[in-house]
């Protein structure tokens, strides 16, 4: 039995990793601050797919409840053998515009949880011999956006590095790049969702990921013209691609 453990796993991308995890057999822990949601998700998840459901009620900003994620992740006598890092936030305002803390926030979240997770995960996988990791990025991380392109360009970064380091060991690691998708990323920011060509369905999504990730791919970018984008950006110079500064985050 294989079990898969989700942060950010009540809304969106997380919540349909859970339901296409759950459906293929997986048993579940899922990760997420509002545990009135967390139990309801989880609830739902039994009921309609007959698996194991584990919550984890846990703010990744508070190095203590990551510390508790952490621990699950890497308890040997319950193994994860998959983990999806998806938990993340954006912030509206420019980066000045914001206070300093609710930069280092948003970091905490994108990079510090990533990295503790991960070498949670990695000691436990690597020792057993097999596993995986797939770190939701986003094609902003090919853009210059700010504290979030930053921030998800580490992630792209260090999911490379990863995928290269511990695959020769059992464990596959991958970067999912997201662009915009119909979830309510865009709704907590307080920004205005689009229904054009350039929105993705979150179980379109989550469905080629899982499959570029079967097929040990170090990357995932779901959709024709988000991989024309990132084609661009290799292409295009720093000053042009600044025009797109309206696009990317997932």
């Amino acid at each position: 039995m294989t079990t898969s453990l989700i942060t950010g796993a009540t809304a969106g991308i997380g919540l349909e990793f859970a339901h296409q995890l759950a459906a293929r057999g997986d048993d579940l822990v899922l990760v997420a601050r509002d545990a009135q949601r967390l139990e309801a998700v989880a609830e739902e998840l039994r009921r309609a797919h007959q698996v194991d459901v584990e919550v984890l009620v846990a703010d990744l900003v508070d190095r203590d409840q990551l510390a508790t994620v952490e621990a699950r992740v890497a308890d040997r006598a319950r193994p994860v053998d998959l983990l999806v890092n998806n938990a993340g936030f954006g912030l509206k305002q420019r980066f000045l515009d914001n206070s300093a803390d609710d930069e280092t926030a948003m970091l905490e979240v994108l990079v510090t949880a990533v990295l503790r997770l991960s070498h949670a995960a990695l000691g436990a996988m690597t020792e057993r011999g097999h596993g995986g990791i797939i770190n939701v990025s986003s094609v902003a991380a090919f853009l210059p956006r700010g504290s979030y392109s930053a921030a998800k360009a580490w992630v792209n970064s260090f999911s490379e590095w990863a995928h290269l380091e511990y695959g020769s060991r059992g464990v596959k690691v991958m970067a999912l790049c997201p662009g915009f998708t119909k979830t309510e990323f865009h709704e907590r920011m307080k920004v205005t969702r689009g229904d054009g060509f350039m929105w993705l369905e979150p179980d379109f999504l989550v469905r080629k990921a899982l499959e570029d990730f079967e097929k040990g791919r170090a990357y995932s970018i779901p959709g024709a013209q988000y991989k024309t984008i990132i084609a661009l950006t290799k292409a295009i110079p720093n000053r042009v691609l600044r025009l797109t500064q309206s696009m990317g985050r997932r």
